[in-house]
């Protein structure tokens, strides 16, 4: 089979020289192009390929190194073939040259025939072996894209399988993600939380030193409200505390009915308007062994969940009765409960999502409207409580939970023991050294202080409250916030015990689920407090250390030292 001719591009600005290259090269079998100048080379490569160049090295306007150049530097023509051909330019240095600009020969001039041929023949193969080598590779290409095909129709079954396993891979980061999610928001609502509660401890207590002073007109009514609201929103931020941790159980015995109505309000404010709310208990109910906080988290989820289930609105009903079992069924033991029911009108539940209600992560909501984890933390709340969970429902007639809790026993019938016990009367004036970083938590604190007839040195840091200590001997008590940078209020206290263990030491906290101490003397006052509850502590602290002593003259007043921190943080 004759091989296919390639191009050979001749050029030289002699015409003499191009014919005897012409003669030369005429019985290779290849077409033979001619240029005299650059340009007309440049015209030839951009119209045809061209396996091989014969470039003479002196030219006028653009010599054969410039052409080099200018071809080389073009994608298309890298890998060209230039052969140099010169008569003058002979030397080493002239053949680095030409090699440095891509030459891949170099012949002097008078040419030897048989050489320049054997040359040419060379370059040419070369290309026709390299365009050979391509079809080839295009070729493969084709076969290994049709085999590809082929393997991806023989492996679609083994695909789908992969992707049923990638879809439940998914799922399980998915519910790994929302119980980060959760996490997260327990750490973001605890430090928000923090933050507004430091912001109404300001609010309430300016209010409080606003409502003993002589008001006029209607000012005692609306700061009355004032006070109203913020208490209110006190209120929402520690059950929003109580929803948001995650702890251990602490069962104790609960007035359930008592527990449910003081949810009223709040069921009815975070339900839409078009949910009717009724409430219905039976009289005479014993108390539940349960923790209270878990209570109403249960009983807040069991009512959202009624009102997705009536999106047009409807009556969520509310109640609660008492059960006897005899003989243990169904994870119940034998003995008395209280049964809570919380009932909706709702869209109901197929048998199919019933068996799954309780699955953690289960939802039948949307993305976004719910976590699925609702039922599963009043089934698990309900468990280990002693108690247990039994639901009902029917597509189109709504779903009806009961939620089972053990009667409280002797044991469990104590209340509660409060953060700050009582104290009787209020004790003399006393030096107080206040330890605050937030200036407004301090300025409202201050006044409070002083309104109790106390003096009042300030320090707004842990650092900085030791550094007063060391200074001023003449210190009856020492009121610490517990969240503060660098130094927490339990490390101050640490410090102090150290050095005067009979100081009293109050520990002030925005947080919940701050940690508290074991010292009976320091007693833990929960913000925002009021300025009865702060009296109350103080009386309390104090009483458990053993009095007041005797209140020696302060270095500068609270005013100056609240002036101080406002001006350099």
């Amino acid at each position: 089979m004759t091989p296919e001719p390639v191009n050979i591009l001749l050029v030289d600005d002699q015409p003499a020289k191009l014919l005897s290259y012409e003669v030369i090269l005429d019985g290779l079998g290849e077409t033979i192009l001619t240029a005299s100048s650059a340009r007309e080379a440049l015209e030839h490569l951009l119209k045809k390929n061209v396996a091989v160049m014969l470039v003479d090295v002196r030219m006028p306007e653009v010599d054969g190194f410039e052409l080099a150049t200018m071809v080389r530097n073009h994608p298309r023509f890298e890998t060209t073939a230039i052969i140099f051909v010169s008569a003058v330019a002979l030397t080493d240095l002239d053949r680095l040259k030409g090699y440095e600009h891509g030459a891949v020969d170099y012949v002097p001039v008078p040419v030897v025939p048989e050489l320049l041929r054997a040359k040419v023949r060379i370059f040419a193969e070369l290309y026709r072996k390299s365009k050979q080598l391509r079809q080839l590779n295009a070729e493969l290409e084709h076969r290994v894209a049709e085999r590809t095909a082929e393997l991806a129709q023989t492996n679609a079954d083994l695909e789908r399988r992969v992707e049923e396993r990638t879809r439940e891979r998914e799922a399980a980061i998915a519910q790994v993600h929302e119980m980060q999610k959760l996490e997260s928001l327990g750490q973001l609502t605890g430090g928000v939380a923090h933050d507004f509660n430091n912001v109404l401890m300001a609010i309430l207590g300016n209010l409080d030193l606003l409502r003993i002073m002589p008001n006029e007109g209607g000012a005692k009514r609306l700061i009355e409200g004032a006070i109203r609201a913020a208490e209110r929103g006190a209120t929402l931020t520690k059950r929003m505390l109580a929803f948001a941790r995650r702890q251990e159980l602490r069962p104790e015995a609960v007035d359930a009915v008592r527990l449910i109505n003081g949810m009223g309000e709040m069921l009815r404010r975070s339900l839409a308007p078009t949910i009717d709310v009724n409430m219905a208990f039976e009289e005479g109910l014993a108390l539940v062994r349960v923790d209270p906080n878990q209570l109403e988290l249960a009983v807040l989820n069991l009512a959202l969940n009624g009102r997705d289930a009536m999106p047009d609105g409807g009556r969520l009903t509310i109640g609660a009765r008492h059960e006897k079992i005899e003989t243990a069924v169904q994870g119940l033991g034998a003995g008395n409960y209280v049964c809570i029911v919380v009932a909706d009108g709702g869209t109901g539940m197929d048998e199919t999502t019933l068996k799954r209600a309780a699955e953690p992560f289960f939802t039948t909501k949307g993305v976004g409207k719910g976590t699925g984890l609702g039922l599963s933390m009043v089934y698990g709340m309900a468990t280990q409580s002693g108690g247990g969970v039994r639901i009902t429902s029917r597509m189109g007639a709504g779903t009806t939970v009961e939620l089972w809790l053990p009667v409280a026993g002797i044991e469990d019938a104590r209340a509660p023991q409060p953060a700050i016990p009582e104290a009787p009367g209020r004790v003399p004036p006393c030096r107080v050294l206040l330890v605050d970083d937030d200036v407004e938590v301090t300025t409202a604190t201050v006044a409070m202080l002083e309104q109790l007839g106390h003096r009042v040195v300030v320090a707004s840091s842990g650092a900085n409250a030791l550094d007063m200590l060391d200074q001023e001997q003449a210190v009856d008590l020492v009121i610490t916030d517990y969240a503060m940078p660098g130094m927490s209020g339990l490390e101050l206290a640490a410090r102090i015990r150290k050095t005067r263990p009979e100081l009293p030491i109050i520990l002030a906290t925005g947080y919940a689920d701050a940690p508290g101490s074991n010292d009976p003397g320091m007693p833990r006052l929960d913000k925002p407090y009021r300025l009865e509850k702060l009296s109350t502590a103080i009386a309390s602290a104090v009483s458990a250390r053993g009095g007041v002593g005797t209140v020696g003259p302060g270095s500068a007043s609270a005013r100056e030292e609240i002036g101080r921190i406002i001006n350099y943080g």
